[in-house]
């Protein structure tokens, strides 16, 4: 299957009913590439993730949208499944969402996160976050769909406003962002279920469902989530906060002991690594050509 190929199976997903598409977060080629080999059939690039991959700094509005490019680059590059990227706020103006949107479809991209946030922004589940007006976020939301080049490309339009205006206003949002053509909606930081409920109630489109381990958001099983009425479940932060756990350990022992022996049942091993990044294809494309 080509990676286009791969791709065009997400509106599919997304259209099935019966079914929840489960995203989980990567940060670099890397984790890409395990949530690929783990079965995922979608993936979303996280811009928390990738904040602190790239730049070891958080979620607030330092990662620009060359940065993003980048990293989205060498992730659609890694991986055959489709990937969705999380673009902030759009890193501008309407024509800045155009030209983003146009260069990520390029690239292969799946589609994209568009929120409502005031810029520099912050990850949703943190407290201090404001949002821009309807009528500034609703051009921006116009410009990505005008923008880009097949239904495909999918358009996810995320609110802020529950936190900074309250629920009714992040519901009307969502409703208003549907009719202005937006795919997918996504009403971040619902405060428990009872809230989870009503926007799939009251929200008539595919919705997203934001899992962060320890966030405001109940955390709710996939299957959990698609009786509610959502569609889509990303967990953005799961492989990040396991691995940074895993490396703290294991560099934590070889710091205090001098060895990593007791940790090395948190390590892949040499061979299993060597086979996970495909070394044999690339030792025998050497033969070939030396």
């Amino acid at each position: 299957m080509t990676k286009r190929a791969a791709k065009l199976t997400l509106r599919d997903q997304l259209e099935d009913k019966t079914r929840i598409t489960v995203l989980p977060g990567v940060f670099d080629a890397l984790s890409a590439r395990i949530a690929e080999q783990a079965g995922f059939q979608a993936m979303f690039q996280t811009g928390y993730g990738s904040s602190a991959a790239l730049l070891g700094m958080p979620d607030f509005g330092f990662m620009n949208a060359g940065e993003t490019v980048d990293n989205a680059r060498r992730i659609i590059r890694a991986v055959k499944a489709p990937v969705l990227v999380d673009v902030d706020t759009g890193y501008g103006n309407p024509l800045n969402v155009w030209r983003l949107v146009q260069d990520l479809e390029s690239m292969g991209a799946a589609g994209i996160f568009l929120e409502d946030q005031i810029w520099p922004k912050r990850c949703g589940h943190m407290v201090g976050k404001d949002v821009i007006s309807r009528e500034e976020y609703l051009p921006k939301l116009k410009a990505a769909v005008e923008s880009r080049r097949s239904k495909n490309f999918i358009i996810v339009a995320r609110t802020d406003a529950r936190a900074p205006i309250g629920l009714e206003e992040a519901i009307a949002r969502g409703k208003a962002y549907k009719k202005a053509g937006a795919d997918v909606i996504f009403v971040e930081a619902p405060r428990s279920i009872e809230e989870m409920k009503k926007v799939a109630d009251e929200i008539d489109a595919p919705l997203v469902a934001n899992m962060i381990e320890d966030g405001v958001t109940p955390n709710l099983s996939a299957q959990e989530l698609l009786k509610l009425g959502y569609r889509i479940a990303v967990f953005p932060l799961s492989a990040l906060y396991s691995a940074t756990y895993a490396m703290r350990e294991v560099l934590t022992e070889l710091k205090k002991t001098g060895t990593t022996r007791q940790t090395r049942k948190m390590m892949v091993t040499f061979k299993d690594f060597n086979r996970f990044v495909d070394l044999d294809r690339y030792m025998g494309l050497e033969k070939r050509f030396t």
